[in-house]
């Protein structure tokens, strides 16, 4: 997880408005807003690394009600969309979302088929290295 944090700290690109990351108090609200609890492997994510920009995917942030990636706006698009309200997007990629389950599992939903791939990864750390990082 350090190493990941590491990356994507050096790969952060500069941006006019930089992001902020969250508290506790702020996920706290979040999880009041989204009628869910956000998985712990995901909160520390949100609250080390969701002010970093890179590359052609945008993670959800929660500090700016206005961004288009402000999670329970994202959240509200992918539950209206078909995604399980149990599961929690953590990323939109056009009409897909990547999607982090209960148990901390990072899986992508598939707008076309309004399913589940098949390729899951262990936590919302492992997809920033294979995913994010990648993109």
């Amino acid at each position: 997880m350090e190493e990941i944090i590491e990356q994507l700290r050096e790969a952060n690109e500069p941006v006019p408005v930089p992001l902020e990351l969250p508290d506790e108090d702020l996920l706290v609200e979040i999880e009041e807003q989204l009628f869910i609890d956000i998985p712990f492997v995901f909160r520390e994510f949100l609250l080390t690394v969701s002010d970093v920009v890179y590359g052609s995917l945008e993670p959800v942030t929660v500090t700016d009600p206005q961004s288009h990636t402000y999670l329970p706006d994202v959240a509200a698009n992918a539950w209206d969309a078909g995604v399980d309200r149990s599961m929690i997007p953590i990323c939109q990629d056009g009409d897909d979302y990547y999607v982090v389950e209960e148990d901390g599992t990072v899986a992508l939903w598939q707008a076309e088929d309004e399913l589940l791939a098949e390729e899951t990864w262990e936590s919302v750390w492992h997809w920033a290295r294979d995913v994010w990082l990648e993109s």
